[in-house]
């Protein structure tokens, strides 16, 4: 059921009307008493999740008892963060998400389900969890709150992954990334309907229909000065609303190129970006754009870490972006490798697989540790000097030397490719 809709190529939502919206919404819904909100992180800054959970805490009042954000594997937020993005909103109200330890097992989603839709690439079961929370909290409305955008794992990110992944356990999401990874992230990004979809939906029809989930969806993109807006809004309760959302988002943060490209520049702004489980959305988001044997070099002033959690850091290093061939190798000879497949994922993802270069110009690590997982290295203040963010517009700029690169922002915000690579 869709209880609102709104948006297209050219709107211009503001505050005001993200408030008519959830007003709108939360008049067809009724009285509540005990209100759930899961926003996402700090991470999706830019979704306006942060506003929408503070004008919802403004409709709700004492009824919004509790504020989960999902974290899937990221770090915890920290108070300065909570402040930024959400605005006005108690502190006291936010719990922190712990993806190893507060979960529960729904249900189960079997491999032969999976193994039907993978082509046989996978046969596992899929454990349906999701936080504790959502389960024994006695909420009569919880609030799934985020951003449709296209997405490496699920191929269009929100929906009722911000539920199985943004608030599961370690075995769903570490099985979630890897069948889509093993299946193919070329084969999934930018399309709404793909195998990982199919399984949380499976988990959502079979296992969650009871729960009082609310789904409010943005979608943001930018307008002709290379502002950040909101384009639409869109809430619901079932897979109908996020659909709605996927097909403005093609439109909006999808970008054809004209050519495959030589030479891509991304920045990753410090405060969102701090590891390369998050900055590898410059290599994800523009791999179907680069020509082969092109170079991406990517800027990276907040840059300190590989993995946001300790396991999973330590296993980057241990491996190193080394390609799909040698992971899977890994996998099968590595019991820990075995029982981290989110970790195995995100190594398939951060490679180029040799078809073109990654240049990393991090602020805090060194020489050796970027080249130790397989990047070149570059030092930021020289490249800074010569791609300077503050000069360059998104797109194609001409340096002053005549060289040609490609311009992007915040890869987190789009996907970008060619025609002979994105292909239905």
């Amino acid at each position: 059921m869709v209880l609102y809709q709104r948006g297209s190529e050219n709107e211009e939502l503001s505050q005001a009307d993200l408030r008519e919206a959830l007003h709108v919404a939360f008049e067809k819904l009724g009285s509540r008493s005990k209100v759930l909100a899961i926003p996402p992180d700090y991470t999706r800054f830019h979704s306006q999740a942060g506003i929408l959970t503070s004008l919802a805490w403004e409709y709700f009042g004492n009824s919004m008892t509790d504020i989960l954000p999902a974290l899937g594997t990221h770090a915890p937020m920290t108070q300065e963060q909570i402040s930024h993005m959400f605005p006005g909103v108690p502190h006291d109200l936010f719990r922190v998400h712990d993806w190893r330890n507060d979960v529960v097992t729904l249900g189960v989603v079997p491999g032969s389900f999976i193994s039907e839709i993978t082509n046989g690439q996978v046969t596992y079961d899929w454990p349906v969890q999701v936080n504790k929370m959502l389960v024994e909290g006695g909420y009569d409305l919880i609030l799934s709150i985020g951003q449709v955008v296209p997405h490496e794992v699920i191929g269009m990110a929100n929906y009722n992954k911000n539920i199985f992944v943004g608030t599961g356990g370690s075995e769903g999401i570490n099985k979630s990334h890897f069948i889509g990874a093993v299946y193919g992230m070329e084969r999934i990004m930018g399309r709404a309907n793909n195998p990982v979809r199919k399984v949380l939906n499976y988990a959502s029809k079979t296992f969650t229909s009871h729960l009082p989930i609310i789904y409010v969806q943005t979608v943001i993109g930018r307008n002709s000065a290379g502002k950040l807006v909101t384009r639409g809004i869109f809430i619901g309760d079932d897979e109908e609303v996020f659909e709605l959302a996927a097909d403005l988002s093609i439109k909006v943060n999808f970008e054809m190129v004209a050519e495959p490209l030589n030479k891509v520049v991304v920045y990753l702004e410090p405060g969102e970006f701090k590891s390369t489980w998050l900055g590898n959305k410059s290599i994800y988001r523009t791999r179907m754009a680069l020509a082969d044997g092109a170079d991406l070099i990517v800027l990276a002033p907040g840059l300190r870490e590989f993995g946001e959690d300790k396991t999973i850091d330590r296993l980057i290093r241990q491996y190193g972006y080394c390609g799909t061939p040698k992971t899977l190798k890994y996998v099968e000879e590595d019991e820990e490798m075995r029982n981290n497949l989110g970790a195995a994922a995100h190594l398939i993802h951060g490679s180029s697989e040799g078809r073109f270069s990654i240049t990393y110009c991090p602020g805090h690590l060194s020489k050796e540790e970027i080249e130790s997982v397989h990047f070149k290295y570059a030092d930021l203040g020289e490249m800074m000097k010569r791609y300077d963010p503050d000069k360059l517009k998104d797109g194609y700029n001409i340096m002053p030397d005549g060289e040609k690169i490609f311009y992007i922002s915040n890869p987190a915000v789009g996907l970008w490719a060619h025609s002979d690579r994105f292909k239905d």
